[in-house]
Formats: C-alpha cells, sequence, structure tokens
C-alpha cells in the first residue's frame, strides 16, 4: 500500500462524509475489533483513537482523519480482504498507524482512560491484546 492511497483514505471529509462514518464506526467497531485484536499490535491506541474520534471536543479535522482510518478499519473488505489469516489486518494496520501518527497529541488521557475501562470491560479483548 503507498502514501498515496493511504493519504486518499485518510482524507477527513465533508461533514455529511464524517456524520455517515461516524454511525458505521459507532456500530461496527468492536465487532471488528474483537475479530482483529489478535492481529493489531496497538489495540488500546486504537481503542483510545475511537473514544477521540467520537469525542464532540475532537476537532473537526482530527475527527475526520480518524473517523476514515477507522471506517477503513471495520469495512469487510478493503485492499487486503480482512479474511485472510495473517495478512488480512495489515492494510488496516497501515492505514491506523499512520492516522495515530498524523493526529499525535490529541488523543488525550481522558480517551486512554476510557480505553483503559473498555479492556477491562471486555475481559476477551484485553486478553487477546494481551497475548499479541
Amino acid at each position: 500500500m503507498d502514501d498515496v492511497k493511504i493519504g486518499e483514505i485518510l482524507l477527513p471529509g465533508d461533514e455529511a462524509t464524517q456524520d455517515r462514518q461516524e454511525k458505521q464506526v459507532r456500530t461496527k467497531f468492536w465487532p471488528t475489533l474483537k475479530r482483529a485484536v489478535r492481529q493489531v499490535p496497538f489495540s488500546r491506541d486504537l481503542i483510545a483513537a475511537y473514544y477521540c474520534a467520537v469525542d464532540p471536543k475532537t476537532p473537526t479535522r482530527v475527527r475526520g482523519v480518524l473517523l476514515a482510518a477507522l471506517a477503513y478499519f471495520i469495512l469487510p473488505l478493503d485492499l487486503v480482504p480482512d479474511f485472510f489469516a495473517f495478512v488480512g489486518f495489515t492494510d488496516d494496520i497501515a492505514v491506523l498507524a499512520t492516522a495515530l501518527r498524523m493526529i499525535q497529541g490529541h488523543i488525550a488521557d481522558r480517551h486512554y482512560d476510557a480505553a483503559d475501562m473498555a479492556l477491562a470491560d471486555n475481559p476477551d479483548i484485553a486478553g487477546a491484546a494481551a497475548r499479541s
């Protein structure tokens, strides 16, 4: 996956696009994470990014970048379909890692606190993350 493709994926989009992506992300994030947690080496950061993306206090452009990355993560078919063992989430990881680098510093302690609570409340996700 080259930087041009990742750059295209991570466009923040207009308000309607962000609203649509936020609805998709809110609906499909947790089930997708449960399937992918062993392949995502930064699950805590990913969950904090989710909370940052749905936080109305987060700047619009940052929310847009995160929602675009998270929407790509939850899509069942992308450049490398997620059902391929071991490599299915590699493109998702590249997009998510790039998004996290782009918005570095915008994920606040409150987002990490929410991620920690979510991990504590979901032992299956926390256990799989610890084993990865």
